[in-house]
C-alpha cells in the first residue's frame, strides 16, 4: 500500500512520516493552514530521503504556475486539485515533473479518465471536511489497473477498511493525523502509516 503524508511543516512531522515508512509526503503551496513556503520546504527537503516522493500541493493555479513554484521549492511532483485538462498534465510533464491529479467524488465523469496523470487522488465530494464517506462507491468509477490514491477522511482507525472497501492502490492522509487544524500529531502519522502498511 502507497502511503502519502500531506500538509507536512516542520522537521519533526517530516521525519515521523519517514521513519514510519510513508512512500510520498507532501507540502502545501497555496492558500491554507497548512501552507508552507518554497523557502521552508527547502530547508525540509534534505529529511526526506531519494526514494520518498516531495510533492508540492496546489488547489486551483494555473499548471504553468504551479512548476514554477515547485520548481522554487526545489521539488520535482506537483499536486494538482481542480478540474484539470490533459494540456494541464503535458505542462506539468514537459517541465520534467510528475503529476498527482486530484480529483473529487462530485467531479465530471470525464475527470476520471486518465488523462496521462502518473497517480489520480481522489477525494471526498466536499475536500478538507474530514469527514467518511461510502468509500466503496469509487469501485463504480472503474479505475480496475491504475494506480490511485484514495483520500478524505481517512484517520488511523479506519484507512485499512476505507482502503479495502474502494479497493485504493495508496491512500493520502492530511487532517487524519492532526492533533487541531494544521498540526500534526506524530502519534498519529506513525499509527496511520502501519495501519495503511499492515
Amino acid at each position: 500500500m502507497f502511503v502519502k503524508v500531506c500538509g507536512l511543516s516542520t522537521p519533526e512531522s517530516v521525519r515521523s512520516a519517514v521513519d514510519a515508512g510513508a512512500d510520498a509526503v507532501g507540502f502545501v503551496l497555496t492558500s491554507s493552514p497548512r501552507e508552507v513556503s518554497p523557502d521552508q520546504v527547502r530547508i525540509l527537503l534534505p529529511l526526506v530521503p531519494a526514494h520518498v516522493n516531495a510533492v508540492a500541493v496546489f488547489r486551483h493555479e494555473p499548471a504553468s504556475d504551479a512548476v514554477s513554484v515547485a520548481r522554487a521549492a526545489g521539488l520535482t511532483w506537483v499536486q494538482l486539485h481542480g478540474t484539470r485538462t490533459a494540456e494541464d498534465v503535458k505542462t506539468v510533464h514537459d517541465a520534467g515533473m510528475r503529476l498527482i491529479r486530484a480529483v473529487t467524488m462530485g467531479a465530471a465523469p470525464d475527470q476520471f479518465s486518465d488523462l496521462g496523470e502518473d497517480l489520480l487522488l481522489i477525494d471526498a465530494a466536499v475536500p478538507g471536511s474530514g469527514e467518511s464517506w461510502d468509500y466503496g462507491s469509487v469501485r463504480a468509477k472503474g479505475l480496475g489497473g491504475r494506480e490511485w490514491l484514495l483520500a478524505g477522511g481517512l484517520e488511523p482507525g479506519n484507512v485499512a477498511f476505507a482502503a479495502t472497501a474502494a479497493d485504493a492502490w495508496g491512500v493520502d492522509v492530511s487532517s487524519g493525523v492532526e492533533s487541531s487544524r494544521g498540526v500534526k500529531d506524530l502519534a498519529k502519522i506513525r499509527a496511520f502509516v502501519e495501519a495503511a502498511k499492515a
